[in-house]
């Protein structure tokens, strides 16, 4: 596989190190001011250059590669144009070794607690799943749904080691309590109180190994209204545990 890696250009690699941080194509076509079709021309490219049946797993293959390195795993284009915006606009915890220098992402508007193959992709080989109407998905729906309000709500109320609690054991290989606890109180408490949150939609995502559910919330904050808060869970022998948030 190694040898396959170098096959690949530098974009088509910086296109994979956006997806290990959550992004899916369109908002890789919005980081680099391409289109989606450029983005899903190049995504294919990758897969027959190193001969895998996804993205995700190309992008799988390219961060072992060069997770040994986190400074080689940066996008410096990327990130040199943002180094004077505020701290509360930007951080993404980099690793779980404990906080090294925060990981810029571009177009971010507040915040995004990304985890590397944690968080959910929606290639085109991987399109988003039917609503399930049956009993048991509306069930299934509503602990889905009850488990990011949880989340969501220690958050507000700056209760870091109770919501890290209910992460996913991907968010804990890759971002320690210390961590998430630093990263959270640069960015969380500057939102403000929250004085609405409404349920915007529920998706499904048929992604490997199990697939993920991707809760999203409108949310008006005392100092930012109208955020679109989404929560990513996976599930497990505890029940559904989140593995990725973003708030924009």
């Amino acid at each position: 596989m190694a040898t396959n890696i170098d096959a690949l250009t530098e974009k088509e690699k910086q296109t994979l190190r956006l997806i290990v941080r959550g992004h899916d194509a369109k908002s890789i076509a919005r980081e680099l001011d391409l289109s989606v079709h450029t983005i899903n021309e190049r995504l294919r490219d990758v897969r027959r250059k190193m001969a895998v049946s996804s993205s995700r797993e190309a992008a799988r293959a390219l961060f072992e590669e060069e997770g040994a390195d986190p400074d080689s795993f940066g996008d410096k284009q990327i990130g040199e144009a943002l180094t004077a915006q505020p701290v509360d606009q930007l951080l993404v915890p980099e690793n779980g070794a404990g906080p090294k220098r925060p990981m810029i992402i571009l177009g971010v508007a507040v915040m995004s607690i990304i985890l590397a193959l944690a968080a959910v992709t929606s290639l085109p080989q991987a399109a988003l799943a039917p609503a399930d109407t049956t009993p048991s998905a509306s069930a299934e729906a509503a602990e889905v749904e009850a488990a990011a309000r949880q989340f969501l709500t220690l958050g507000d109320q700056g209760k870091w080691a109770e919501s890290y609690a209910l992460t996913a054991e991907s968010f804990h290989k890759l971002n320690t309590l210390q961590v998430w606890t630093q990263v959270s109180e640069k960015v969380r408490p500057p939102l403000g109180a929250v004085k609405s949150r409404t349920l915007l939609s529920r998706e499904w995502v048929p992604t490997p190994p199990a697939g993920y559910q991707m809760v999203k919330f409108r949310t008006d904050f005392a100092n930012k209204a109208n955020a679109i808060e989404t929560v990513t869970l996976e599930h497990a022998n505890q029940g559904w545990r989140v593995a990725g948030i973003t708030i924009d």
